[in-house]
């Protein structure tokens, strides 16, 4: 489990022909010395995903807790001794978690929704998982995404009768875990302002309820935690206050004032750090966390944050330190350790040598583990590459090569990385495989046209509803069905030559029938082939498009047990050949109900890859619509006539000011218009999103103008329905989910009737659809079954209300329209 770092630098010189192989003792020496560096934090996956399958293991009851704990201490353990062997002086801990460190937080303050009848005492995994997936009888908190990144978090509940009490010694319990293997840690919280600016009022709170007047309750909390880390020895606490990074009022400004002053004498005798990431903090936010005397250390990004450097030049606090984020914790190519280097310089003539530390700009949690453990990739962009491990060892050079003082050994290897981060960055540029000039072309031709379909929305609704002929409130699913051992160990038995092509063909066939005929028992309208042929929504597409390069471990969490291998964007994207087509026709042919066929959107394409960061992301995205434009018209050349264009990442993508939310959503819609703009009036596109706060793009929603979207809506508790209740108009097909999917917990027919009773109370009949929050292929058939039963079951009653209270329901289920089954 553990990274060699000898053998990392050791195989990194070795591929620089100006220099020799050195000894592993003396690498050693190099990086046991701790120079001023620092980790943002760490992926807690494991490189071979050792934590998700001990969740899922335990989960499932087929290991104890006890069991669970020791792999999550094995790993902990692991990350912690990488760090002290690289030489890292300031090493993170408590950024360990078993679910979401937002939770993690939660469970510090004792802040239990009541619904999970917790009592007090040391919060345990019954109470703790609850709260993350929900149980039998109880469902889970929201979960959305972590500001623009694909990790999801589990949103607090806050009300005014929440009772704060220090419930989980976790942050201690690490820090004392580290320190027994004689490593210094420096504990990491999430800050308690940002705690708050995250939550949501609980249920039954009103929505002008401020979660900041909390604010005095939670700190009594946090001394409590302070002051135990300090008695066990603690020199550093590292605040994570990522809302700093947003458009705060004067109002949110003050709390951070008054939280950090209200700490200060908690405070006493500890080196306090606090930490930002994903953008520049504004100027007057710089303002005002910059003049704290209480805290010791500053941590901004200087990769996102692009006037981050503006921002120190117009004045840093003397005496303070500046831990300046310049290797780049969300992307995963190599750095360029000039460049870096010259930034740090800059730096360094303002706030001095010794005061400034080399760090990530976030947590590294956001790449990949481990380049080393990859077989997959070439050489070539191997060598452009650098994974959380590599990433550690490329701070550290940093800070050496600023810190100086080397013997000639040092200099030597020190010199071979520089010499390695050159070569790398040349031969990207150079590369003929980067670049492609018809694509380039052709994305360029697209400039001047907004793409839009030539006819209105109703008109197509209704020449579709002519050919599809389906009954009012239709039901559907989001895509995915369940993915079995059997299915995963086919898929993997084909992509190592151990069955042929035919037999692949035979079983994801034979799974293809599976899923369609129990769709038709259940009597589901509109049905989806189950994408038993797919191991990732956007990993699937990516291996069939030109441009892109995939890794053979290259995980990385977004949420729980929930890991995703994002694909590599290196170079111009095309589409060789079709992608989906064989198999949705495969599977319209086994049915005469509209089979959906399903693809990933451009958007959510490049948001849920590592891009190339050599050309805007703009420019990738309006590649990958044309890649996906192409697949669209040969599916409906094919005879499918409902084609679902996932841009689940849509909203994610959204920047964190808002001065640049405008630009990022013109051209993210107009990329998701390019994909469908040639498509027949009676071609149904549909879209989905999930797991993100639509209210606030939903005009730029209606813009991309799909005739059906489906959104989360059940786990969040119907937010979504807020802003129509608010008086925005939606004239297109919707479909709010009826139930949460990232449960195990099996809705029953009464509760999905209510909340569609909910969703009829502020949109019309006719253009509402029924179907799950998103796709189903994290759950199990013994929860799928029943949970699309009861689904289909309260569509029917609610179909019989409909049409018994309103006129133009009952003109469609008598005859107008196909009779409701």
């Amino acid at each position: 489990m553990a990274f060699s770092f000898a053998r990392f630098v050791t195989s990194s010189i070795c591929q620089s022909s100006r220099l020799s192989v050195v000894s592993p003792c003396s690498l050693y020496c190099v990086f046991s010395r701790n120079m001023a560096s620092h980790i943002v934090g760490y992926p807690r996956i494991g490189p071979k995903r050792e934590l998700k399958f001990a969740l899922e293991s335990f989960w499932d009851g087929k290991s104890s807790a006890k069991d669970l704990q020791k792999v999550a201490a094995d790993l902990r353990s692991s990350i912690w001794k990488q760090m002290a062997d690289a030489g890292i002086k300031y090493i993170p801990s408590n950024t360990f978690s078993y679910y979401d460190q937002v939770l993690d937080t939660t469970a510090m303050l004792g802040a239990v929704p009541m619904r999970y009848g917790w009592t007090g005492g040391e919060i345990g995994f019954d109470t703790y998982f609850s709260m993350a997936r929900g149980n039998v009888s109880v469902p889970a908190m929201e979960m959305t995404k972590w500001f623009d990144t694909n990790y999801h978090f589990i949103v607090p509940e806050l009300g005014p009768d929440t009772k704060f009490t220090y419930s989980s010694h976790k942050a201690v319990s690490e820090y004392k875990e580290a320190k027994a293997l004689g490593i210094d840690t420096v504990p990491v919280l999430i800050g308690p302002v940002s705690y708050l600016l995250l939550s949501k009022p609980a249920k039954g709170v009103e929505k002008s309820f401020s979660l900041l007047s909390l604010l005095g309750k939670v700190l009594a909390v946090y001394k409590e935690v302070i002051a135990e880390l300090k008695a066990t020895g603690a020199s550093w606490i590292q605040f994570d206050e990522p809302t700093l990074v947003l458009d705060l009022d004067s109002h949110q400004l003050q709390a951070f004032t008054e939280a950090y002053t209200e700490l200060q004498s908690s405070m006493l005798g500890l080196n306090v750090l606090i930490e930002s990431y994903f953008a520049d903090v504004p100027a007057e936010t710089y303002k005002t966390i910059t003049s704290l005397n209480c805290i010791s250390g500053f941590g901004f990004d200087f990769v996102r944050g692009t006037k981050t450097l503006d921002l120190i030049k117009s004045g840093f606090p003397s005496g303070k330190y500046l831990f300046a984020g310049v290797v780049d914790g969300r992307n995963i190519w190599a750095n360029d350790l000039d460049s870096s280097l010259s930034t740090l310089k800059e730096l360094e003539a303002i706030v001095g040598k010794d005061l400034l530390v080399v760090s990530t700009s976030c947590s590294l949690m956001h790449t990949a583990v481990d380049l080393i453990n990859e077989t997959k990739l070439d050489s070539e962009i191997k060598l452009w590459l650098a994974f959380a491990a590599q990433k550690v060892v490329e701070v550290n050079v940093l800070a050496k090569s600023l810190a100086g003082g080397m013997d000639e050994g040092d200099m030597l290897i020190t010199n071979g990385f520089f010499v390695n981060s050159n070569a790398a960055q040349d031969s990207r540029k150079s590369s003929p495989r980067v670049t492609n000039e018809e694509v380039q072309k052709a994305a360029a031709a697209l400039k001047g046209s907004d793409h839009r379909r030539a006819t209105a929305v109703s008109a197509r609704l209704n020449a579709q509803q002519k050919k599809l002929n389906l009954p009012i409130l239709p039901t559907t699913t989001t895509g995915s069905f369940p993915q079995t051992l059997d299915l995963r160990r086919v898929r993997r038995e084909y992509k190592a030559n151990k069955i042929s092509e035919d037999d692949y063909v035979d079983a994801i066939q034979e799974e293809i029938n599976k899923v369609v005929k129990l769709q038709e028992e259940l009597d589901i309208d509109v049905l989806v082939h189950g994408e038993p042929e797919r191991n990732d929504m956007v990993e699937y597409f990516g291996e069939q498009l030109s441009g892109f390069a995939f890794t053979a471990n290259g995980w990385v969490q977004s949420y729980g047990s929930r890991c995703v291998k994002p694909p590599i964007i290196y170079g111009d994207v095309s589409r060789p050949k079709a992608m989906t087509v064989f198999w949705s026709s495969m599977a319209q042919s086994m049915t005469s109900r509209p089979m959906k066929a399903m693809l990933t959107g451009p958007v959510t394409i490049l948001n849920w890859s590592f891009v190339r960061n050599d050309q805007p992301r703009s420019e990738t995205c309006y590649q990958i619509a044309l890649a996906i434009k192409k697949e669209v018209a040969d599916l409906e050349a094919a005879g499918i006539h409902i084609i679902q264009i996932d841009e689940a990442a849509l909203r994610e993508g959204l920047p964190l000011r808002k001065s640049e939310q405008a630009y990022y959503l013109d051209w993210a819609v107009r990329s998701f218009r390019i994909t469908n703009c040639g498509v027949k009036d009676t071609t149904q596109i549909h879209t989905h999103m999930c797991y993100s706060n639509f209210n606030d793009i939903i005009h730029s929603i209606i813009d991309m103008d799909a005739d059906v979207i489906t959104l989360e809506n059940s786990r969040s508790d119907e937010k979504l329905l807020s802003v129509f209740r608010e008086g925005v108009k939606y004239c297109a097909g919707i479909g709010p989910g009826v139930y949460d999917i990232h449960s195990p917990r099996i809705p029953s027919t009464e509760e999905i009737v209510d909340r569609v009773n909910k969703m009829l109370a502020v949109l019309e009949a006719d253009i509402l659809w029924v179907n799950p929050d998103c796709g189903l292929k994290t759950r199990k058939y013994a929860e799928v079954k029943p949970a699309l039963a009861n689904m289909v079951s309260a569509a029917k009653l609610l179909r019989k209300q409909v049409a018994s209270t309103n006129p133009v329901s009952r003109a469609w289920s008598a005859g107008r329209w196909r009779n409701s089954r």
